[in-house]
C-alpha cells in the first residue's frame, strides 16, 4: 500500500479555539469541512489528547480561524506543539473575541459554531458544529493549504495529528538524501536545511515554525 496517496487529499491549516471557563485555549488542526448547507454545518477532527478537545466538550462551542499564506508560520507551531493545559498560547497573539470565542486576526476568515453532535473515532473526536457566525478578515490572499505548509514553509506534523502518517515515508526518503549537517528543533521537529550553515546563523535566529531560539536545536546528522 502506498500511504503517500493520502497526501493527495486536500487539507487546510486552521487555529481551532474554545474557552476553558474564562481562559482562551486553542490548537492547530488541518482537518475540517463543510457538511451541509441548510443548516450550515462544519466538521472538525481533534485528537482526544488535545486539551482543546476537552474544552470544546465542556463549552459546547468552537471557533475556526482559517490561516492564509501570509499568516505567520509561528502561529502554527505555537498552537500546535504546546498544550493549552500548561501554556497561554495567546500571550503574544493578536486576537479578538467574537460570540464569546477568540479568533486570530492574522487569519483571513473565521467560523464560529455551536456543537450539535460528535463522534469518537479511535484517537480523535469528530465534532459537528452548526455555524452561528462567520466573517472575512482578508479576501486578497489565498488560504493556506497543508500542501503549502509542508512544501513551501517546510513545516512538520505532530504525531497526534489526524494526518500524521501521510508524510511518514516521504520524510524518511528526504532524511536519507541529506549530505550536510542537519539541526532539528526539539519542540516542533522542524529541520534546518538552509544554505547558510546552522552555526553561522545569528544568535537571535528563531525556529520559523514554533519560534523557539537557536539553542533549542540539536544536531541530528
Amino acid at each position: 500500500m502506498n500511504i503517500f496517496a493520502l497526501t493527495k487529499l486536500s487539507y487546510g491549516m486552521y487555529i481551532l479555539t474554545s474557552m476553558d471557563n474564562d481562559r482562551p485555549v486553542g490548537c492547530t488542526i488541518n482537518t475540517s469541512a463543510q457538511i451541509t448547507a441548510t443548516p450550515t454545518t462544519i466538521m472538525i477532527s481533534v485528537n482526544r489528547n488535545n486539551y482543546t478537545n476537552e474544552c470544546i466538550k465542556k463549552y459546547g462551542k468552537f471557533a475556526l480561524s482559517i490561516l492564509s499564506e501570509k499568516s505567520d508560520s509561528t502561529l502554527i507551531g505555537g498552537f500546535g506543539f504546546r498544550s493549552s493545559r500548561d501554556n497561554n498560547k495567546f500571550e503574544n497573539v493578536d486576537y479578538e473575541i467574537k460570540d464569546g470565542l477568540p479568533v486570530i486576526k492574522a487569519a483571513n476568515a473565521y467560523l464560529i459554531c455551536k456543537v450539535i453532535d460528535s463522534l469518537e473515532v479511535h484517537t480523535h473526536t469528530i465534532f459537528i458544529g452548526e455555524l452561528i457566525d462567520a466573517d472575512i478578515f482578508d479576501n486578497e490572499v489565498s488560504s493556506m493549504t497543508y500542501d503549502y505548509y509542508y512544501n513551501v514553509i517546510k513545516g512538520t506534523t505532530p504525531s497526534n495529528a489526524s494526518t500524521a502518517n501521510a508524510h511518514k515515508k516521504e520524510d524518511k526518503k528526504e532524511e536519507a538524501k541529506q549530505i550536510k549537517a542537519v539541526y532539528k528543533c526539539k519542540t516542533c521537529g522542524f529541520e534546518y536545511k538552509g544554505d547558510i550553515p546552522f552555526e553561522d546563523l545569528p544568535s537571535d535566529w528563531k525556529c520559523p515554525i514554533c519560534g523557539e531560539p537557536k539553542s533549542n536545536f540539536e544536531k541530528i546528522s
